[in-house]
């Protein structure tokens, strides 16, 4: 593992400890913690060195995130909506914009990605944002929902359709005038993870806000910003998976039941066996996944689509065996693997659902000759 991994794991290790329990009570994560995460890099770390970034691979971005995640999803969440926001900022923007804005998300401010719509949740061709161009300033109209860390944003990255042709994304500073972000109170999983929704009200900011100048395809400007969203998710998953297997495998060594250790049972066993199974299984599709990402291969939009599904729905599965390992104990609010089977669930929606998945994996047999 290479030395700055290692020392930014025992990094977040420590600044989490045992927080994340009243974190997730709270719905709440300490904006100073972000924002010195976000300083030193750590909640974007793919950004290239020369926009203050620490030119992480996405396999050393995915070991991290699995980190982060076997902690605290909502944090790890943070992370990967900032990720996204450098990601789109990096690939859509021009050198000026690329230059002035990554430095911001490696310098401590805060980002978030609009996407969906009440209208336009898994068919994102449904958004109805309008950005329209007004001299040397775009007006930016609409309205966005579930938006991942939009509570803590200083700026949000928004998708919307330009009034004279194409799609464009748009970075608004949260605290322009015709900004209004309201916080989803008690969400299922992540609940400290900042879910707001935004209503922007002729917001009006300067052309050079448009990234690239606009006029993207849509389903290309959206497949660019998700394909960092299901990455970082899927080992986000992975670390959801490694936390509850630890979890279930020491209550199994030290929980006694009928005379003898919980796990020596043969049904306790199994759901061991199944919850290794489903660990093992996520990490190595993220690593495919990962490696293809690293070697630029023409399987990367595949295989980025497969880790997503395969870790979200393992994930899913197996946050519910360790429930079931952990019984009652477990079914206490704030319970690590309480929190991961609300968390785990969340995960098989956002960033493409499991259908969507499914469906995106069935195109690619069907097209397969």
């Amino acid at each position: 593992m290479p030395d700055g991994l290692a020392a930014a794991r025992v990094l977040l290790t420590d600044l989490v400890g045992d927080r994340a329990e009243s974190w997730d009570r709270t719905g709440l994560l300490p904006r100073e913690l972000l924002v010195r995460l976000g300083a030193a890099g750590y909640l974007c770390p793919q950004v290239a060195t020369a926009h203050g970034g620490l030119g992480w691979d996405s396999a050393e971005d995915g070991e991290f995130t699995a980190h982060v995640g076997s902690l605290c999803s909502s944090l790890r969440s943070i992370m990967t909506s900032q990720g996204m926001a450098a990601w789109t900022i990096d690939r859509l923007g021009t050198e000026q914009q690329r230059s002035g804005l990554l430095t911001r998300l490696t310098g401590g401010e805060l980002a978030a990605v609009a996407f969906s719509e009440p209208q336009a949740g898994s068919d994102l061709s449904a958004i109805t944002t309008r950005i329209v161009r007004d001299g040397d300033s775009v007006v930016v109209d609409g309205i966005k929902t579930w938006s991942t860390a939009a509570a803590y944003a200083d700026i949000v990255v928004v998708v919307g359709i330009l009034g004279d042709g194409g799609a464009g994304a748009v970075v608004v500073p949260t605290r322009e005038p015709g900004v209004q972000v309201e916080r989803i109170a008690d969400p299922l999983g992540c609940r400290a993870a900042g879910h707001a929704d935004i209503r922007l009200t002729r917001v009006r900011l300067p052309a050079t806000s448009l990234l690239g100048g606009g006029g993207q395809f849509l389903p290309l400007l959206v497949t660019t910003a998700l394909a960092y969203g299901r990455m970082s998710v899927a080992w986000g998953c992975v670390g959801i998976l490694r936390a509850c297997l630890a979890a279930a495998g020491a209550h199994a060594r030290s929980r006694e039941q009928f005379g003898r250790p919980l796990g020596s049972h043969q049904l306790v066993a199994r759901h061991l066996a199944d919850l290794l199974m489903a660990e093992q299984a996520a990490t190595r599709a993220c690593e495919h996944a990962s490696r293809c990402w690293d070697e630029g291969s023409a399987d990367q939009v595949l295989a980025t689509v497969l880790a997503k599904h395969v870790s979200a729905t393992q994930a899913a599965r197996g946050s519910a065996i360790a429930v079931q390992v952990l019984a009652s104990a477990a079914t206490r609010d704030g319970h690590m693997v309480a929190r991961a089977y609300r968390d785990a669930k969340c995960m098989e929606i956002i960033e493409g659902s499991n259908e969507m998945c499914q469906l995106l994996l069935a195109d690619h047999v069907l097209a397969t000759k």
